[in-house]
């Protein structure tokens, strides 16, 4: 038997079920398809795993063999009894494609350790947190604007989620509710997020991108300042592209990248950044 399915046992899973070392084998609780282009799905979580608020984790499919596996950002936050997932569809995708057609109590690969560099703890203190997003990039946000101790570290987050189409707009309405219904940070939501949608190829009240609403200093409703590293903090997250050009925008303002062994005024997540 290959090694890495010594640990089955101590994971929980039978020895169909392919778990890997240092992976726990989980179930499938719901799945929501958003679009045609996205879909999310939520998981048991294991007794045990924590995570920071805005880290990833390995996610794959039992296969016999080495399984494939994928990094997926945790939207659920840190508090929460299960685990979920917000994930694209890659025509073709050798992994997505399988990923798609999960269903209630399919098996789901966890890994046993979370990672990432889009942490509160990788920013110096300031007054405003920018939360940057394009496409799933939404995902860590979600866990991010849900911490308690996001609200205490600053006074105002603000997250900007851009995407192609409307029906791309995934967790609108509860981004739109100021996560009312949450009993940890409904209240504190409510005085200090807010959530600015924009959308470039559909009809919508907003249609700028990222880079050119930081250009025009319009990140957050109501502000017509450029963001300004003695105050301003952001977190960055999404395609490649858009990553790299607010890095551009952002440095030529004075912002550095921060780490959690150098904390400064801004962080991207170098797993999917490259």
């Amino acid at each position: 038997m290959d090694a890495d399915y010594q640990n089955m046992a101590v994971l929980g899973a039978s020895p169909a079920d392919h778990v890997p070392v240092g992976f726990y084998g989980e179930r499938v609780l719901r799945v929501h398809h958003w679009s045609s282009a996205l879909f999310s799905f939520a998981i048991s979580r294991p007794p045990g795993f924590r995570f920071r608020s805005g880290e990833f984790v390995m996610i794959g499919l039992p296969a016999p063999g080495r399984p494939l596996l994928r990094a997926y950002s945790i939207v659920s936050p840190f508090y929460a009894d299960e685990l979920e997932f917000l994930s694209i569809k890659v025509p073709g995708g050798a992994f997505t494609s399988r990923l798609q057609g999960i269903e209630p109590d399919d098996l789901i690969l966890l890994s046993s350790k979370p990672a990432g560099t889009l942490i509160a703890d990788a920013l110096r203190p300031g007054q405003r947190l920018f939360l940057l997003a394009t496409g799933t990039g939404l995902a860590p946000f979600l866990s991010v604007a849900r911490d308690p101790d996001t609200y205490e570290k600053f006074e105002e987050i603000i997250l900007v989620h851009c995407v192609r189409y409307v029906s791309d707009l995934a967790y609108r309405e509860t981004l739109a509710g100021l996560f009312a219904d949450d009993c940890l940070v409904g209240e504190q939501a409510l005085a200090q997020f807010s959530y600015l949608p924009t959308v470039t190829r559909d009809g919508f009240p907003q249609r700028a991108r990222i880079t050119h609403m930081i250009e025009r200093g319009i990140l957050a409703e109501g502000s017509d300042k450029e963001l300004d590293p003695v105050t301003d903090r952001v977190m960055l997250c999404g395609s490649l592209a858009m990553i790299g050009e607010c890095r551009t925008l952002l440095e030529r303002r004075g912002f550095a990248e921060g780490s959690a062994n150098k904390p400064a005024e801004y962080v991207l997540e170098r797993a999917f950044a490259g």
